[in-house]
């Protein structure tokens, strides 16, 4: 395993994990390379991949956007290449962002950081 990184685990599912429990939206979707737990993004409300890699120091993210496949080390600040995840590298594609549609506030813009 490169530091941080499991290539082996899959994604905890197509949203963020927190905003699903507690009924949030998010802007961007981030995947823990390190557990597959999906996060919001620091645009989003919450902040969930953020607050994971405190809980946990798990240091690396991926990005869980559609044609992205970028990654981030919280510990030295910096993007970095990986190696391909277990699939899906995704969240749905037909997945509205920001989303979920049904919780996308019509002033969502105004609930951004």
């Amino acid at each position: 395993m490169t530091a941080g990184i499991d290539p082996e685990v899959a994604p905890s599912g197509p949203g963020c994990v927190e905003c699903e429990a507690d009924g949030g939206w998010w802007v961007h979707l981030r995947r823990c390379a390190r557990c597959g737990h999906i996060g919001c993004c620091d645009s989003s409300p919450a902040q969930h991949a953020t607050a994971h890699h405190g809980a946990t120091g798990h240091p690396v993210i991926q990005s869980y956007e559609p044609g992205e496949d970028w990654f981030w080390d919280f510990e030295r600040s910096v993007g970095l290449t990986g190696p391909r995840l277990t699939d899906p590298q995704s969240h749905p594609a037909d997945q509205s962002v920001p989303g979920p549609a049904d919780r996308v506030p019509e002033d969502w813009q105004k609930h951004i950081h």
